[in-house]
């Protein structure tokens, strides 16, 4: 039998007819520059066709409710085995979802004090803030209260006609208006403040009986009286406000404060699960205790079901996530983090010949954490199973049993396989990776002068410990630290509070629909599109898929998406515009012989080229410098990687000075190569008169910053101390650094005499 996943002509996105085998039951890491082919290969071709085949087996009935994929363009993937991707998404979930409940050790906690705790209230669930027995009455289990600000939603000055009742939803001339304003139950014209107090209550808090409210069609409907205050409680407060549409959810915010619990100050559970106790602690206690702590609690037990928690607990420490609580939401876990909790849940199973697809793992991880993330996929790959990574740190590269290398380029100067071989087999390929490999950045020599200072005293949110800090400005500022050690809460959280004026440029979602592009985000499609408009004497809305010049067919889509109910869903191109999205008319005009199709398609590089006009030229330009030539002007936002959406929103503030700059971990997802280009651009910046604070992990960006900030010793309440604040140098010598011994040896590594200066 083959052991080999073999893909025969796959020309999913930008790879370019591309046959390959990949051999199983190793680690095998997928290298190459930004928009090489790496995740077309993995994740769009094998983990797609997996998942895909895997969903056949079920009944129609249950591929009805699973997520349904289409075939790889590819002429065959043959050897597949199951695929189980751990990816980099947010881990999301509601206020429901903590580190507990998703890597299922909370319920184990529920079974330990249903079986040992004392007073025992019954079974597991009467231990759930999910569920009606446990939760608190008062916040329903999510142990926060959140209350109405009356003095922000009733101006008592105003009368209901004037628009006492701030709230938008409840305005002037809603239905919900209508109820208190046109029912005859007050007098709309009179201010709220001449109210007696018996009409004010009734305003607020009254009901037991109907009145009348005119519809739509004129038509008066008998509706239960509610106060007001009630009803906006029960609409909007008695539900996870993360329910809500985002529109509504910034419109209720506004109107209420939120806070601890009072009845069970933020633990969730009712009086009699807080009760129970194993000695001195709760259920509560043991979830908000950090995991390396609850590991010591519960190894003093001694019955099966504490061992059971500590063996799940220890997979959870081991992978460097000791830090953490079992409390802690998921909303509030990076990327980094979540993708590492996503993994504990399968180091704990039995099932071999899996295959493992993961993005990226070593994504804001600090160099001392790196190793535990070897020694997690090295014992999923011992267990029997392939084990498939895209990654660009060096020191996961130097444990794969393969190494498959794509490029040569991005884009359209990818998707082919430049190398395949062992480790050191790569360094002596002579390809972009294996050369950058054996290359190691120099200390920067000559250090900035700072031109000011952003302070920060005494800062002291999550685990900051009372911090004070001055962050030079005029200069590269690098702020690092092992994972949290509250890096991401002073600067990301802290430095934008306590200095309103800071741009914090992350890697969140940027208009990321597939109607929108780096042209729309840059600014430069209206430009191009009255370009054309001049050129040929017509509308600029004809040259838009999103207005006039819209295929009918398609609608602007470019596709036809068919849903086929049971079976998997089949999207063909549009045969009317052949994909183009436009309308046929649009493609009749021509700008310097290019239509407004063929000007999407060019590339950022291109497309520099191409035009002379400077509003648009200049901002194209941009997308070049932030080493994003190889997108096209028109390719969806929503393909992007993190890191991708990060620089294309720094294009757009290339073009000022005097600002504040923070970007969160801006190496993610960057080649070595492309690490070097982005400290060079990093440098401009500077220079053109800003300041930009970088949090990051990165050893090549830290040796070649002006100043850094080491955040540490440790994560959790073992950090929120700075360390260390100077120089790189000085950083190599620094007592108590773990990133200054990491950059010590890299430096040593690289062959420099460190001790000479």
């Amino acid at each position: 039998m083959d052991d080999s996943i073999v893909i025969t002509g796959a020309r999913v996105n930008n790879l370019k007819n591309l046959s390959l085998r990949i051999p199983k039951n190793k680690l095998v890491v997928f290298t190459g520059v930004s928009g090489s082919g790496k995740s077309s290969v993995v994740f769009d071709t094998v983990a797609v066709e997996s998942q895909r085949q895997l969903n056949e087996t079920y009944s129609w009935f249950v591929r009805n409710r699973l997520p349904s994929y289409e075939k790889p363009d590819a002429e065959a993937i043959d050897n597949l085995g199951a695929a189980i991707v751990v990816d980099q998404k947010p881990v999301g979930g509601n206020s429901r979802s903590t580190v507990g409940t998703m890597t299922d050790i909370l319920p184990i906690l529920r079974v330990l004090f249903s079986r040992y705790g004392f007073p025992s209230v019954g079974y597991s669930f009467a231990y759930s803030f999910n569920d009606p027995q446990g939760m608190c009455t008062g916040c329903d289990g999510l142990g926060r209260a959140v209350r109405l600000d009356l003095d922000a939603f009733l101006d008592e000055d105003l009368s209901l006609d004037e628009g006492a009742i701030r709230f938008p939803l409840f305005g002037v001339g809603t239905w919900q208006w209508q109820i208190y304003a046109r029912s005859g139950t007050f007098d709309p014209a009179r201010p709220v403040r001449d109210y007696t107090p018996e009409e004010r209550e009734l305003l607020l808090h009254g009901g037991g009986f109907t009145v009348d409210v005119r519809g739509k069609n004129g038509t008066l409907n008998k509706v239960g009286y509610e106060g007001v205050a009630d009803r906006f409680t029960r609409l909007y407060l008695k539900r996870d406000l993360s329910g809500l549409s985002e529109k509504n959810r910034r419109a209720v915010l506004e109107f209420v404060t939120e806070g601890r619990c009072p009845r069970c100050e933020g633990a969730r559970l009712n009086e009699a699960a807080l009760a129970t106790r194993i000695g001195p602690h709760s259920i509560a206690d043991h979830a908000a205790m950090e995991i390396g702590d609850l590991i010591a609690v519960l190894s003093g037990l001694g019955n099966p079901v504490a061992e059971a928690a500590v063996r799940a607990l220890r997979r959870v420490d081991d992978i460097g996530l000791g830090y953490l609580s079992l409390d802690r939401e998921t909303s509030t876990v990076s990327g980094g983090e979540g993708q590492r909790l996503k993994t504990v849940r399968h180091l704990g199973s039995s099932l071999t010949g899996m295959t493992y697809v993961f993005d990226e793992p070593s994504a804001g991880l600090h160099p001392s954490d790196v190793g535990r993330l070897n020694r997690l996929l090295l014992a999923l790959r011992d267990k029997g199973n392939t084990v498939l990574v895209v990654e660009h740190d060096p020191d996961v590269i130097a444990v794969a049993d393969h190494v498959i290398d794509l490029g040569p380029g991005a884009g359209v100067h990818g998707g082919q396989v430049v190398f395949e071989g062992t480790v050191e087999q790569l360094k002596r390929s002579g390809t972009r990776t294996g050369r950058h490999l054996l290359r190691r950045t120099a200390l920067k020599s000559v250090t900035r002068p700072p031109a000011g200072r952003l302070a920060i005293t005494a800062a002291g949110l999550h685990n900051l410990r009372e911090v004070s800090v001055d962050i030079p400005t005029g200069v590269l500022t690098c702020v690092t630290g092992v994972a949290g050690s509250g890096k991401s809460t002073l600067i990301g959280e802290v430095l934008p509070a306590r200095h309103p004026g800071v741009v914090v440029v992350d890697q969140a979602a940027a208009g990321t629909s597939a109607r929108s592009s780096p042209a729309s985000y840059i600014g430069v499609l209206d430009p191009i599109r009255r370009l054309f408009a001049r050129a040929g004497g017509a509308e600029p809305g004809l040259f838009s898929f999103n207005s006039t010049g819209a295929c009918p067919q398609c609608e602007g889509r470019g596709v036809i998406h068919t849903d086929l109910a049971f079976m998997d869903p089949v999207t063909a191109v549009c045969e009317m515009c052949r994909g183009t999205r436009y309308r046929p008319e649009a493609l009749e005009h021509r700008l310097r012989d290019l239509t407004i199709v063929d000007v999407l398609a060019l590339t950022a590089e291109q497309a520099a080229g191409f035009f002379t006009e400077p509003a648009v030229a200049g901002r194209v330009r941009t997308l070049v410098d932030v080493g994003l030539g190889y997108l096209t002007l028109g390719q969806p936002t929503s393909s992007l990687s993190g890191g991708e959406r990060q620089r294309m929103k720094l294009a757009g503030e290339l073009s000022k000075s005097g600002a504040v700059y923070v970007l969160d971990e801006p190496t993610t997802g960057l080649h070595l190569s492309d690490v070097e280009a982005l400290v060079a651009l990093l440098d401009r910046i500077v220079d053109a008169g800003n300041t930009v604070i970088v949090i990051e992990h990165h050893l090549d960006v830290i040796a070649r910053a002006d100043w850094v900030i080491d955040l540490g010793p440790g994560g959790g309440k073992h950090g929120g101390r700075v360390v260390f604040e100077g120089t790189p140098r000085d950083l190599l010598t620094a007592p108590g650094s773990v990133t200054g011994a990491h950059l010590r040896a890299l430096q040593q590594a690289a062959g420099q005499n460190v001790a000479s200066g």
